[in-house]
């Protein structure tokens, strides 16, 4: 399954994922393609069977602050909800919310899927700590001897321990600043912790905004060693801000993180990369790529435009319909790049085909194909025309793995070049590979 992991309709961003049982779950905000705002009044949760990443189903919506198909879960606010967390704890499942300027509240369930029943706003005693906006973006660790924690924040990190009916902070172990926000930390909001072996992890995301940092710590209250970027959406990519986290899936550690779509940083789809803990529990980041939990993109197959993994020079995908989700704002010299194919290991071809499929704006050009990078082989070209639909020709047969780039060059010169610069090109839906 490429990036995006999920339908490509579907645009559940913050995703905090859970392997419960035999399923891997993911539990985050819910955006909307033309929505103004960050997140809805609604929460969704997706899984898939861990005997296979590509069968992710939808189990509705599992918690509301407005009336929906199903009633609001909350009496007090109907503001919209942000980053959730659940954890399992003797058999139950905790859903920890952030309700926009509301105190937040935890919600239980008898499964990991919900639906979640509200079970109480959050209860505390700390000394000028205000109620509205507490809790932000709550991240929940269960450590081994049973005690849970919660980390928060925005713009500023704090953390409690949680009495054993999951709702009430232990007098006295409220604490600020577990992640500073001085250099190089630079904590700005989404906490995630995770316990690997026997150190702590807190996944979020500094005040840069598009990358998911880290730190850890030999105890779930500190202190933390800032210890690098895992990922940066932003990577020639249109960025923005970030909020994600690492899981362990059949053996593999995973990032999940987000990226923005619609030309806005309101729209974001969950994406998700293979990353490696080593031995001294550093995490080398990661580049952003196609691939999902894919090892590999097939070429033969249709590979759609929307799960470029670089996107250069203006161009951006957009949601046109529910079946269309094509990049758009394509001008002369931008760049589209997928990341990564298997070409097999035919040597016997000396060329193969590609096809495109792109809706024609009343230019005409060229789209160089490139492997390896913007600056890699070129290995052929194709031309378009002011109502093109379906294009292609030859180009050079490659063998093996390979990122391939898409960079238009509009077909005008002199005082016409000048003119049409800036020009939208083309709409580009689709394009395969074939022998």
């Amino acid at each position: 399954m490429p990036n995006p992991y999920l339908p490509l309709w579907e645009y559940i961003p913050d995703g905090e994922p859970r392997v419960f049982g035999d399923r891997v779950y993911v539990y985050g905000s819910h955006d909307r393609k033309d929505s103004v705002d960050f997140c809805d009044f609604k929460l969704k949760v997706w899984s898939a069977p861990l005997s296979d990443l590509t069968r992710w189903v939808c189990h509705g919506d599992v918690f509301r602050t407005r009336d929906g198909d199903t009633p609001s879960d909350v009496d007090w606010t109907d503001n919209l909800l942000f980053a959730p967390d659940v954890v399992e704890r003797e058999g139950k499942y905790y859903l920890y919310a952030y309700i926009v300027n509301a105190k937040g509240c935890v919600a239980v369930s008898d499964r990991p899927e919900g639906p979640f029943k509200l079970l109480s706003k959050y209860e505390y005693n700390i000394p000028n700590h205000y109620d509205n906006g507490t809790f932000i973006d709550p991240g929940v660790l269960v450590d081994d001897d049973g005690r849970v924690y919660i980390y928060c924040g925005y713009q500023g990190s704090y953390m409690a321990e949680l009495k054993p009916n999951m709702y009430e902070v232990v007098d006295g172990s409220y604490k600020t600043d577990i992640i500073p926000t001085e250099e190089p930390f630079c904590f700005f909001e989404a906490c995630s912790p995770r316990k690997v072996g026997n150190t702590y992890y807190l996944i979020y995301s500094p005040k840069i905004g598009s990358r998911l940092d880290y730190a850890t710590s030999d105890s779930p209250t500190g202190p933390f060693v800032y210890r690098g970027t895992i990922v940066d959406n932003s990577v020639d990519y249109p960025g923005g801000n970030d909020h994600g986290s690492i899981c362990n899936i059949n053996g593999q550690w995973y990032i999940f993180y987000h990226r923005m779509t619609n030309g806005t940083i309101m729209s974001r789809r969950g994406c998700v990369e293979r990353i490696e803990i080593l031995p001294d529990g550093s995490i080398p980041q990661v580049e952003m790529t196609s691939l999902g939990f894919d090892e590999s993109l097939d070429p033969y197959r249709p590979t759609c435009a929307e799960t470029a993994c670089v996107l250069k020079g203006g161009c951006l995908v957009t949601e046109k319909s529910v079946f269309e989700r094509p990049v758009v704002n394509i001008t002369s010299g931008c760049v589209m790049g997928w990341k990564y194919f298997d070409f097999g290991e035919d040597y016997s071809s000396k060329t193969m085909q590609i096809r495109l499929k792109i809706h024609g704006m009343g230019c005409k050009g060229k789209i160089r194909i490139l492997i390896d990078g913007e600056e890699g082989e070129e290995i052929g070209s194709v031309d378009f025309a002011e109502d093109s639909g379906v294009i292609g020709g030859r180009v050079k047969a490659v063998t093996g793995r390979h990122s391939v780039y898409l960079i238009p060059e509009g077909g005008y010169e002199g005082w016409a070049a000048g003119s049409m610069k800036d020009r939208q090109l083309f709409i580009l839906d689709e394009f395969v590979f074939m022998k």
